[in-house]
């Protein structure tokens, strides 16, 4: 995926969801990491589904294709390929989180261990 690609997807910055979760907006946040990534460290209440396994098993979070999913991974590129790969599975309401679990833990975003 390119800067062009990026086009094609809905993105938002971390400080965005951080106000999403502030004020109680109803999302599913969605860690699309690898496992051992995941287990090092998340963001508070979020999912996994790795990006290898998200078209597979996104379903068994999501009831319906127009809630409002966030996916995030290290940096937002690989979150960016799988926003993109679930709007064309149908998925209407898709972002990917910008700056993806660096940028929390830079802005000091809540998390678990």
């Amino acid at each position: 995926m390119n800067c062009d690609d990026k086009k094609n997807i809905k993105e938002c910055t971390v400080r965005d969801v951080m106000e999403m979760k502030k004020n109680n907006e109803e999302f599913i946040l969605v860690d699309i990491r690898e496992d051992n990534e995941f287990e090092k460290g998340r963001i508070k209440d979020a999912v996994h589904i790795g990006k290898g396994i998200i078209e597979r098993d996104i379903h068994l979070h999501v009831d319906e294709h127009g809630r409002k999913i966030i996916l995030y991974c290290g940096g937002g590129y690989r979150s960016a390929i799988a926003a993109e790969s679930l709007q064309k599975m149908g998925y209407t309401n898709v972002i990917s989180m910008d700056g993806g679990w660096k940028g929390w833990n830079k802005e000091e975003g809540e998390i678990e261990l």
